[in-house]
């Protein structure tokens, strides 16, 4: 992989067993951000051999397309994928209901979806709707 000039800020930590790539503090991703993050993860995952990633989500309000969908291909691969502090915005995305349950302190698993009946999914998204602002209105005060 060529090294990047620019790397808009690129963090890697580690946080109980889990490598977590951020992306500084910038509020809307666009293809080249998606970009350095499937190259970093690439290389975690191939050079590194790591198992688990999570991506800092704090600062975002706004991902590409494809975002979702080259999480879930990392996941079908074996990686245990996960999104730590997901603003209010991102949380109520169709894929990330879909594909994301929580996993405490602030942090959401990536799981497979499968057995997700959406008009079900959608109409207990709308009855539990006051939870969901209340656990969103906790996400975003903690900030």
């Amino acid at each position: 992989m060529a090294e990047r000039k620019y790397t808009h800020g690129l963090t890697i930590t580690e946080n109980d067993d889990v490598t977590i790539i951020g992306i500084g503090k910038m509020e809307i991703w666009d293809g080249a951000d998606l970009s350095l993050l499937r190259d970093s993860i690439v290389q975690l995952v191939n050079e590194d051999h790591i198992g688990q990633i999570g991506v800092d989500m704090k600062f975002v309000q706004h991902v590409p397309s494809g975002f979702f969908g080259m999480l879930f291909d990392w996941h079908e691969r074996g990686i245990r994928v996960t999104l730590h502090r997901p603003r209010a915005r991102v949380c109520q995305m169709l894929w990330f209901r879909k594909f994301f349950l929580p996993d405490g302190d602030g942090k959401f698993v990536l799981h497979d979806g499968e057995g997700v009946n959406e008009v079900v999914d959608e109409d207990l998204w709308s009855q539990n709707d006051t939870f969901h602002r209340e656990s969103f209105s906790l996400l975003e005060s903690s900030r």
